[in-house]
């Protein structure tokens, strides 16, 4: 009984922590490559999954896939989101304070106009996968957990594959870390950090469309993401792509863990306190560069 219980909550866990890698992958890039301390990340992850929804129960899409045709309306407003917060905040060099406020506000108006619009009641999608399962052996694999962690994954990679084979994806790389030599190179730093910022809000119109397949969700469900997020993200080391698909699984298996044998009330606080460990060790994170 307790092989079974162990290794199904181990499988549970690495489920997941793919999901908790499309949340936090867009920050990873934000926070880890642009230095912006995007608060309202989550939220644009709950606007993803609105939008799963509304295209779910208005056309009958598949939420993944009305997901994944929803990152060009997000790409765009995360890109004319970098303008606004760099005339505002970044060029007068304000960003500090001031645009972690901006980030904040935007938090809670897309929120407020949330539950204006649809009210606190909980939503859910429709899709012929949710409520099966695979069982192999005495191991149950929900395809609702899944069909979430093989396109989180999918979507990892392509990121990751992005930023370290392109030119493009090399200069968000290098934007924080040199900006003269990335101007010396041709390229424009502000246009690069605002592409990537469009890069990293696409990706909430996916991690959106997968939160709402694993369960229903309503307005101030994000904010049960912020922590957790900012974790993996500072866990895997700022800007490590890899890094912070290990973390999000290192996390998801540790909370699945204690959520079978201990009770779900003590699985983020063992999460934050592997993070709290880890820094004090290596305060890089697993994979940053020392």
């Amino acid at each position: 009984m307790f092989l079974d219980l162990f290794l199904n909550a181990v499988v549970a866990g690495i489920l997941l922590g793919g999901f908790y890698a499309a949340v936090a992958l867009g920050l990873s890039i934000t926070f880890g490559q642009l230095d912006i301390v995007n608060i309202a990340h989550p939220a644009f992850v709950i606007v993803g999954s609105y939008t799963a929804f509304i295209l779910n129960e208005s056309f009958g899409l598949d939420p993944i896939l009305a997901g994944v045709l929803a990152t060009p309306v997000f790409f765009v407003a995360g890109m004319l989101l970098y303008q606004f917060y760099y005339v505002s905040f970044e060029r007068t060099g304000q960003e500090s304070l001031s645009g972690l406020a901006f980030f904040f506000g935007i938090m809670f108006i897309v929120e407020v106009v949330l539950i204006i619009v649809y009210g606190v009641d909980y939503r859910l999608v429709e899709a012929e996968y949710i409520g099966k399962t695979v069982h192999i052996g005495f191991i149950s694999i929900p395809i609702r957990m899944l069909a979430p962690f093989l396109m989180a994954s999918a979507m990892t990679l392509a990121v990751y594959f992005y930023l370290s084979r392109t030119f493009t994806g090399r200069a968000i790389l290098a934007v924080s870390q040199d900006r003269l030599a990335l101007q010396l190179m041709g390229a424009d730093p502000v246009k690069i950090k605002q592409l990537a910022l469009g890069i990293a809000v696409a990706t909430t119109a996916v991690a959106g469309a997968l939160l709402i397949v694993i369960g229903p969700v309503e307005p101030s469900v994000g904010r049960l993401y912020i922590g957790r997020v900012f974790a993996i993200v500072i866990l895997g080391g700022m800007g490590s792509i890899g890094g912070t698909m290990a973390a999000a699984v290192m996390i998801g298996v540790v909370e699945s863990l204690i959520a079978t044998f201990y009770g779900p009330s003590w699985a983020p606080a063992v999460g934050f306190t592997i993070l709290l460990v880890t820094l004090a060790i290596r305060p890089q994170g697993l994979f940053g560069r020392a």
